[in-house]
């Protein structure tokens, strides 16, 4: 092509790339660092997290099990209701909701 004669053809759309500081939602280079840095740390106590739910869960399947078999019932709900309290207590009304969900995890299939 001619020198100063144009091209038509449409160049290629760079696909848009995410800022460190549009991917945080913060303001400032630093917020963003401090903000990812974070992230990080919460993905791996979530890991953590994960892994403890799994194990409560396996113990609380040899209890029931020991506990059938002994001709008792699956759950104890007096035991839950403790378990209940103490959520409540150290988190307030979300460690109710908190505790009933590992409670219905932990349960299995009644």
């Amino acid at each position: 092509m001619a020198a100063g004669a144009s091209d038509s053809r449409p160049l290629p759309e760079k696909e848009p790339r995410m800022t460190v500081t549009e991917n945080t939602g913060a303001r400032t280079e630093e917020a963003a660092t401090l903000i990812a840095d974070a992230r990080e740390r919460v993905d791996a106590l979530d890991d953590r997290i994960i892994g403890l739910v799994q194990e409560r869960m396996a113990v609380s399947a040899v209890i029931q099990d020991a506990r059938i078999t002994s001709g008792g019932r699956r759950v104890n709900l007096s035991r839950e209701m403790e378990i209940l309290g103490r959520y409540r207590e150290a988190l307030g009304k979300p460690g109710t909701a908190l505790a009933m969900t590992l409670l219905e995890l932990s349960r299995g299939r009644v």
